[in-house]
C-alpha cells in the first residue's frame, strides 16, 4: 500500500529509474514509485523529466504543483483513470436526481455532524445549536442549514470576528489545508474512472472539481482543528508540511484505523456503490477520537 507524502522543497531534478523516482540535489535518493501515494513539489527550481510524469500518471500517484509563493496551484491528472473510465463515466451522468440529492443530504448531514463534534469536544456550547441544524435537514439541504452552521461553527472556532474571506493568516492555513485535500479526492475519483466537473450539488461552470468539492465536505474538519492547534501566528514551510501530514494521520472507518489517504479511497468508493447501486446507506463515513 502506498503511503509516503514526498515533499520536494528546494531546487532538485527529479527523475525515473527501473521502478524509482530519483531526486537528485545535493545528494542522490531512490524511493520506490510503491511507496509513494502524493508528490508534492513545493519549489518552482524543480525539473522533472516527462518520463517520471508519465510513470506516476500511470500508478496513479497524486503530483502536487506549487507556485512562487508555495501554494498549491495545479496537478497531475491522467485522462483515463480505470480501464472502463468510458463506462463510469456514461453511469455518472445517469445518476439520477433522486440518488444524488439523497446522497448529498447525507455528506452536508456528516459534515455539520463532524462539526458539532469538534465544538463539543472544545466544550462550545454553539454544538447545540448545530445539533438543531442537523435534526432540521430536509433532502438536499433545501433550507440551507449547511450555510447557516458553517457561520455558528467558524465563529465559535476561531471568534466572532472571523469570517472565510478575510486575508488572515488563518484563512491561508486553512486553503492550503483543503487544496491539499481536494486534491486526494480529485485523485481518489480519477482513479475510480469518473470525472470531477460533474457534481452532486456543487454545479459551477468555471470550478473543474464541483464532484471532489461535493465529497470532500465530512473532511474540512480535519485541516479546521489541525490549524486552530496550530495556533497559526505565522504561514511557512513548517506549517504547511504539517497540513500535508493530516494525509498521515489515523482515523476510524468500519471499527478499523484507517490512515486518512486510505481512509479517503474507502469512503470515496462506498459513495460511487451508493450512486450506481441507488442506495446511500452504503456510505462509510469516518470517525475520529478527538
Amino acid at each position: 500500500m502506498s503511503w509516503r507524502i514526498v515533499v520536494i522543497s528546494k531546487r532538485a531534478k527529479l527523475d525515473y529509474q527501473m521502478g524509482y523516482m530519483i531526486v537528485r540535489n545535493d545528494t542522490t535518493l531512490q524511493i520506490h514509485l510503491g511507496e509513494i501515494a502524493t508528490v508534492l513539489i513545493e519549489s518552482t527550481a524543480v525539473s522533472i523529466t516527462t518520463s517520471l510524469l508519465a510513470e506516476l500518471s500511470k500508478k496513479k500517484i497524486k503530483v502536487i504543483f506549487c507556485d512562487e509563493k508555495r501554494n498549491p496551484s495545479s496537478e497531475l491528472i491522467s485522462y483515463y483513470g480505470s480501464h472502463d473510465t468510458s463506462n463510469k463515466v456514461r453511469k455518472q451522468i445517469q445518476w439520477g436526481k433522486n440518488i444524488k440529492e439523497a446522497v448529498w443530504t447525507e455528506i452536508v448531514t456528516e459534515k455539520i455532524r463532524k462539526q458539532k463534534e469538534l465544538l463539543e469536544y472544545l466544550g462550545r456550547e454553539e454544538s447545540e445549536l448545530l445539533e438543531g441544524y442537523i435534526k432540521e435537514m430536509h433532502l438536499n439541504d433545501e433550507t440551507n442549514r449547511e450555510g447557516h452552521a458553517a457561520k455558528v461553527y467558524f465563529n465559535a472556532l476561531f471568534g466572532l470576528d472571523f469570517t472565510r474571506t478575510a486575508d488572515t493568516l488563518m484563512n491561508a492555513a486553512l486553503n492550503y489545508g483543503y487544496s491539499i485535500v481536494l486534491s486526494t479526492f480529485n485523485r481518489e475519483i480519477v482513479a475510480n474512472g469518473y470525472i470531477t466537473q460533474l457534481g452532486l450539488f456543487h454545479d459551477n461552470m468555471f470550478n473543474q472539481f464541483n464532484l471532489s468539492s461535493d465529497l470532500m465536505e465530512p473532511f474540512r474538519v480535519l485541516v479546521d482543528k489541525e490549524v486552530l492547534n496550530m495556533q497559526v501566528e505565522e504561514f511557512g514551510h513548517n506549517e504547511k508540511m504539517q497540513l500535508v501530514n493530516i494525509l498521515n494521520h489515523e482515523i476510524q472507518v468500519d471499527g478499523k484505523t484507517q490512515y486518512v489517504n486510505n481512509a479517503i479511497k474507502i469512503y470515496c468508493k462506498s459513495i460511487f456503490d451508493a450512486l450506481n447501486e441507488n442506495d446511500s446507506s452504503l456510505i462509510r463515513f469516518y470517525k475520529i477520537e478527538l
